[in-house]
């Protein structure tokens, strides 16, 4: 929505999923363009909240898999062609666009670069999914993953990198969790004036239960704070009004 800042001036409100259908989230319903008129429906309430709202996209570009593929890693990647409609879409709209990744086997940075001539625009962000980042002899779906540090602060340094070089504005980066030990060391992840930092929390299931998570895993500054609403996990999900309540109130929502 123009400026160079893109946390805390914005509150950002975003539908999650991958091409292809629902499976993976709301985002992956439809066209890229009827997502995008969802999106806009769902970021409209938000405007209460006394912060401008900025719509993004979620798009899950590399989908861990139980299966380990002819590379052995586990996840499988989404082509440029698949994400440049919804980049296209978004744009229309003047909307973000985030690129996540689920890396399996694989190294968070080795999949991001595989996608560095989108993350050099200036409207494209990243989000980490350490729920599915596997160590060896693991496998997603049958346990869940973790991350340490290290392998996210070279990711964050990359990133910031690519944000310098090409003189962009503050970049979007989004580090998913709803355990403690999918991130044990997260004292030690690095925040950068580059990116606006968010620690992304998922939980899902009755509201007591997603508030306690939000309560241990809100994070404080120089970072953000996200929330996720499950359309159909969820037990009786929070309007927008009831998440705008919560302490802190969330930098980032998105549905699922």
């Amino acid at each position: 929505m123009g400026g160079r800042t893109l946390l805390p001036r914005f509150r950002i409100v975003a539908h999650y999923g991958s091409a292809g259908g629902g499976a993976l989230g709301v985002l992956g319903e439809g066209t890229p363009e009827q997502a995008a008129q969802r999106v806009l429906a769902a970021a409209a309430p938000f405007a209460a909240g006394g912060r401008p709202v900025q719509p993004a996209m979620e798009l899950i570009t590399t989908v861990a898999s139980a299966s380990p593929g002819a590379d052995g890693l586990y996840s499988s990647a989404l082509p440029p062609a698949a994400v440049e409609p919804y980049l296209a879409a978004a744009r229309a709209h003047r909307m973000l666009l985030i690129l996540d990744l689920q890396p399996g086997r694989g190294r968070f940075l080795d999949q991001a670069r595989r996608y560095e001539r989108f993350l050099q625009e200036p409207d494209v962000g990243l989000a980490l999914d350490p729920e599915w980042k596997m160590g060896p002899g693991q496998v997603p779906g049958r346990q869940i993953g973790s991350s340490d540090a290290a392998g996210l602060n070279e990711v964050s340094a990359w990133l910031a990198g690519v944000a310098r070089a090409h003189n962009l504005p503050q970049k979007l980066f989004v580090i998913h969790q709803f355990t403690e030990s999918m991130l044990p060391d997260r004292a030690a992840i690095a925040a950068r004036p580059e990116l606006a930092t968010v620690f992304h929390i998922d939980g899902f299931g009755v509201r007591q239960d997603k508030l306690d998570k939000y309560a241990l895993l809100a994070a404080k500054a120089p970072f953000f704070t996200g929330f996720k609403l499950f359309l159909d996990e969820d037990t009786n999900m929070f309007s927008p009004a009831e998440t705008l309540t919560l302490t802190p109130p969330p930098d980032l929502i998105t549905y699922q």
